[in-house]
């Protein structure tokens, strides 16, 4: 999986503010991080070392969750005293931001100024004209309708957009009054879609690592939740039982699989729709991915109601370790930037959420080599459906094997929709009734959870090591799991 220059200086700042962290010397060496990681003799991404140093401030400061402009030993402070800025799980870094060209129409050397002039003819505004022999775009006149673009028959009118903005399927990104671009969080669901997206790195999500090691390093029982996706983020040789044993050299007290509480789910989730579907309401969605139910929530509020009343995967999961140990500190472990978002609602059960990035930043900050680590042997406590959670259909799958063992004459009429444009367009003509379904599984990202923001691994080389690992569980279903029943009625997801 090829990993830009962006992606790597993310990284390399979350792993030095992991090891000074670990260190104990964040507070002294935080403006340490400026020299180490923009040096004086380069690489150069921008005009300047100062400009380089200035988005840096910034970065550090996400990696801390505090504002952006906290002078760096304050910030750090500030996090190591375990506070966490009120900050949304996605921000722009100002300093980062291109302000990338917003004329979303553009004419081509491809022009020939041809008799047709069709550009001209379908212009409802007449914003075109022919300037030195080639068709001419009047910016100040024109809506931006297309049909310039559509009606030339060379294709020498281009559609251009932010790549912010086109990763951004519910339209929350836009350009300032200066170019910037500016985040709508009344539109935006934390999906982080624009963070891959920005080419620049000047969107970003706000780090909790600092004051996780606080919280480990007080001798605190931390818990970490392992989402599914997590087999092969740390390479395809990687076994999952070495990966567990270097979170518990990081000083985690245990490691928990969520796809146990994923077979918790389906088995909520089955039992939901077998009372619900058709008796109280036409069709039932996932609610496992939380960028989904967001995007329910603010783009389809009248669809609200059809969500599953069930709880995602990670609360699930966060409820049993909660009950066995109230004291606990819980900290989510998985691919995706919603759940920072998510885990907000439920401030008693997650205390932390971790993308695998994160998490990497942690070993090399400790100096843990993941692929050297010994380790005994591991199995899993999920069945095979609760792992293909993470994998778009296995929410599907899981819910219908369930149903054939619990509901045997249910009707059951899926539905599959990847990708935030793709659920909305779904659901709104479920809600209209014009498509012949009554469940659907919403998922945020192409491929499921294995596709996140947070993931380290190419999305298709994951799919496969899931697929594997499933295979490999010892029982293929969640009514089959004697500690998924144990917990099956705990779960409700809250308004």
């Amino acid at each position: 999986m090829h990993v830009s220059e962006v992606t790597k200086i993310r990284r390399k700042v979350l792993a030095e503010v992991s090891r000074l962290a670990l260190e104990g010397t964040l507070e002294e060496n935080i403006a340490g991080i400026l020299g180490t990681v923009v040096s004086e003799d380069g690489p150069r991404y921008r005009c300047c070392v100062h400009k380089e140093r200035a988005v840096l401030k910034d970065r550090i400061n996400m990696a801390l969750s505090q504002p952006i402009g906290t002078p760096l030993s304050e910030a750090a402070g500030r996090a190591l005293a375990g506070e966490r800025a009120d900050l949304p799980a996605v921000n722009l870094l100002p300093e980062a931001c291109d302000r990338c060209p917003i004329d979303k129409f553009l004419v081509t050397d491809a022009c020939r100024n041809c008799l047709a002039h069709n550009c001209i003819a379908s212009c409802p505004k007449k914003a075109i004209m022919v300037v030195q022999n080639r068709a001419y775009i009047d910016k100040t006149i024109c809506i931006e309708c297309g049909m310039c673009k559509r009606s030339c028959s060379y294709g020498a009118i281009i559609e251009i957009s932010r790549p912010c903005e086109r990763a951004c399927d519910l339209k929350a990104i836009v350009a300032g009054s200066d170019r910037r671009a500016v985040i709508d969080y009344d539109k935006c669901v934390q999906c982080g879609a624009c963070k891959v997206a920005c080419p620049f790195g000047a969107i970003s999500e706000r780090s909790e690592i600092v004051q996780l090691i606080r919280r480990i390093k007080a001798g605190h029982r931390v818990y970490a939740l392992l989402a599914p996706a997590f087999i092969g983020q740390f390479g395809p040789k990687v076994k999952p039982e070495q990966i567990i044993a270097a979170i518990g050299r990081l000083g985690f007290h245990a490691v928990r699989e969520v796809a146990l509480g994923a077979d918790a789910v389906a088995l909520a989730e089955a039992g939901e729709f077998t009372r619900a579907v058709p008796a109280e309401q036409p069709f039932l969605t996932t609610s496992c991915c939380p960028a989904f139910v967001t995007m329910v929530e603010k783009h389809l509020p009248d669809a609200s109601e059809r969500v599953s009343t069930t709880v995602s995967p990670m609360i699930a999961a966060a409820k049993a370790v909660k009950e066995e140990d109230p004291s606990a500190a819980v900290v989510f472990v998985g691919p995706c930037v919603a759940k920072k978002a998510e885990a907000l609602r439920y401030p008693d059960l997650v205390d932390f959420v971790l993308t695998f990035e994160e998490l990497a930043a942690m070993f090399v900050g400790a100096g843990i080599n993941v692929a050297e680590t010994d380790a005994g042997a591991h199995l899993t406590a999920a069945s095979r459906d609760g792992i293909g959670f993470a994998r778009a259909g296995g929410v599907t799958q899981a819910v219908l094997d369930t149903l054939a063992h619990m509901s045997p004459g249910a009707v059951v009429k899926p539905q599959r929709a990847e990708g935030l444009a793709d659920c909305h367009a779904v659901l709104a003509k479920m809600q209209q009734g014009s498509l012949d379904a009554n469940f659907l599984e919403g998922m945020a990202c192409q491929g499921g959870c294995v596709s996140g923001p947070g993931t380290m691994t190419d999305p298709r080389l994951s799919a496969k090591l899931l697929e594997h690992y499933a295979a490999q569980a010892p029982v293929a279903t969640a009514p089959d799991n004697p500690a998924a029943r144990e917990e099956k009625d705990l779960h409700r997801r809250t308004k």
